[in-house]
């Protein structure tokens, strides 16, 4: 497979072009239809180790990198930081280091801190890939939503985005609100003013005073959640309270056009970013987000690794 994409690494989608997103959409698309023949499985990998390493709690990221990269044939080894010897005392940059020396083709790293995966590619000459970094961000969280979203309008160009909820916190609204204003769509975020970043036109969005105005006339909502591990105090007053000012019903679906769809990352607080009618409404794409994870990082671990050595 002939790759696009400039970079080894995916850091971020700032360092993408919107070619190289396009690129790797495409090639999504071709590898879900793999995902629905009884042999869910191609060589395309062969011969590679992907590494995930994981400093943070993950289903759906975690699995769907496991998935994609048993899909393509490569094989695969997950660390968790209860496993590792970072509880000894060793640095991640050693920790990284040492795997490399055991000849892996990628390492897909998960951290809480931001910048952890810049800093790794500094030092490894083997593939990184940011599974999500502090409050930083989650590129293939982005292309995932940039996919499913295209499935539906078979574009994102002139499509209203209104990402909802805890925007300061959230590494899946840096990277979406790049990516979807990158392609062409109108993105405005909404949220409690404790929860917005300090500049947040930076991500190249409009700032909605109200839920309403957010979600008036949007193709697309996307919900986040309430990322309270990454708050030092309490930043809302309480949950019943954010359900009331922003969290998304049915009645607040009357605002958005009659197709759009409803987002969230997961997991999802039911109740509270959302009421469980509307999780489980037919507007809701949320498990299919899930399922075309596996089909954009399949798309990503084998555009990154074309060409490698460790091929057969």
């Amino acid at each position: 497979m002939t790759s696009n994409i400039r970079h080894k690494h995916l850091l971020g989608i700032q360092h993408l072009l919107a070619d190289e997103i396009t690129h790797i959409l495409d090639t999504a698309e071709s590898f879900k239809e793999i995902l629905s023949r009884p042999i869910k499985k191609v060589p395309t990998l062969r011969g590679c180790t992907i590494v995930n390493l994981f400093f943070e709690p993950s289903t759906r990221t975690k699995l769907s990198f496991e998935l994609a990269a048993k899909r393509l044939s490569a094989d695969t080894v997950s660390v968790s930081a209860s496993t590792s010897s970072v509880l000894k005392g060793e640095t991640i940059i050693d920790t990284v280091k040492n795997i490399e020396a055991m000849r892996p083709s990628a390492v897909v790293i998960r951290h809480s801190s931001s910048g952890v995966p810049w800093l790794l590619a500094k030092h490894v000459e083997c593939s990184i890939i940011n599974a999500g970094d502090g409050i930083n961000e989650h590129p293939t969280q982005a292309l995932l939503d940039a996919f499913t979203i295209r499935e539906h309008f078979g574009r994102l160009n002139g499509l209203k985005i209104a990402i909802v909820g805890d925007i300061l916190h959230s590494r899946v609204a840096h990277s979406g609100a790049r990516l979807f204003s990158m392609m062409g769509a109108d993105v405005s975020v909404c949220g409690p003013v404790s929860l917005m970043p300090p500049k947040p036109e930076v991500l190249g969005v409009t700032v909605s005073k109200s839920l309403e105005d957010a979600v008036e006339g949007a193709d697309v909502i996307m919900s986040l959640r309430i990322q309270k591990e990454r708050q030092e105090k309490a930043l809302i007053s309480s949950e019943r309270e954010y359900a009331r000012f922003f969290g998304i019903t049915s009645n607040v679906m009357a605002y958005a056009k009659k197709s759009a769809l409803i987002m969230h990352p997961g997991p999802i607080n039911r109740g509270v970013e959302m009421s469980p009618e509307t999780a489980d409404s037919e507007q809701s794409v949320v498990l299919e987000q899930v399922t075309n994870g596996v089909a954009v990082r399949m798309a990503v671990l084998s555009l990154l690794l074309a060409g490698s050595e460790s091929q057969a």
